[in-house]
């Protein structure tokens, strides 16, 4: 839903829980012009949405309220480009996802890789992109995204080409992905000169793995992740036995969790205590919680217990539309 407001509370909207904006001048220079802006952001449909594409769920849904255009890219061929699974496998996933973004109730355009990434004019400016690239470039681009990259294939080196020509066949302004996606996004800047299009890229930070600092969220990895298929069971017992140092707030992916997922969605946060542990606290702003936290007035369990019952709030509405 559009919320009619000035530029400036725009502008700090975007900005919440964003790691980077290339550029902040500009976005703002955007925003002023008189249309409505499109940002996209894209999504291997590969398995079911999982708490790491939640963080840039919620940053589009920061972004309709700014009055932004949200499309949606199931990037379908580029998650057989990456390895991530077969055609029938991958189009199974799509219509998962399709569901998924429904019940979520983001009013998003969902495009599909394969409805327009064949045809030739597309495929000519890949091909262009591939001539002013270096093999070493692409490479580094993908380190992050890529499956086995260190016996990368040749259809990986072609996925971040065919990356940022989505920006341009997309028509979008603002190209969203967390920050493992800016190598990508910095080689279409880069080449703005030969692809004819430019975008502004916005970045949103990444959450630790639940195993802990050092590893990367993943729900292929047991105890890493937690996707929206997970039961509140299979929830309660992946928040238990995650990394949560008492007091300790880099790289806690439980805080992390409550910033840029829990708190953007819900005005404050209560967790419940025992009377003689303090009894019912709620917190309206996140630097408040994490002030408390590090001063070790939030025990982890008790936090952790919180943690499930909002993340419990946003993930059965879309398990019910999976049935």
């Amino acid at each position: 839903m559009t919320i009619n407001l000035s530029i400036e509370d725009k502008i700090e909207l975007i900005k919440r829980n964003t790691e980077e904006i290339v550029t902040l001048d500009s976005l703002k220079q955007l925003l002023k012009k008189n249309k409505k802006p499109v940002v996209y952001c894209g999504y291997e449909p590969s398995g079911p949405m999982h708490l790491g594409h939640f963080v840039t769920i919620t940053k589009l849904m920061d972004l309709e309220k700014a009055g932004f255009k949200v499309i949606i890219l199931l990037a379908d061929i580029h998650a057989l480009l990456n390895r991530k699974g077969k055609e029938e496998e991958i189009k199974k996933e799509v219509e998962n996802w399709k569901k998924t973004i429904k019940a979520i109730g983001i009013k998003a355009e969902v495009a599909l890789g394969s409805d327009f990434e064949f045809k030739k004019e597309y495929q000519l400016d890949v091909m262009r992109l591939a001539q002013g690239s270096t093999i070493n470039r692409g490479l580094r681009s993908m380190q992050e995204i890529a499956r086995d990259v260190e016996n990368a294939t040749i259809s990986q080196l072609w996925y971040p080409l065919m990356q940022v020509a989505d920006i341009k066949h997309l028509g979008v302004d603002v190209a969203l992905g967390g920050l493992e996606q800016r190598k990508v996004h910095m080689i279409g800047r880069d080449m703005a000169k030969v692809l004819d299009y430019d975008f502004i890229a916005l970045h949103t930070p990444l959450i630790t793995s639940l195993k802990g600092p050092g590893q990367k969220m993943s729900k292929s990895i047991q105890g890493s992740g937690i996707s929206v298929t997970d039961s509140l069971e299979e929830i309660k017992k992946t928040i238990k036995e995650a990394y949560c140092p008492a007091k300790e707030i880099k790289d806690n992916p439980i805080l992390q969790i409550s910033e840029f997922i829990i708190f953007p969605r819900f005005e404050k946060i209560e967790i419940d205590r025992a009377e003689k542990f303090g009894g019912k606290i709620v917190f309206k702003d996140y630097k408040d919680l994490e002030k408390d936290y590090s001063n070790g007035k939030i025990h982890p369990l008790d936090l952790k217990n919180a943690v499930v019952d909002y993340l419990w709030k946003i993930i059965e509405p879309i398990r019910k539309a999976w049935k």
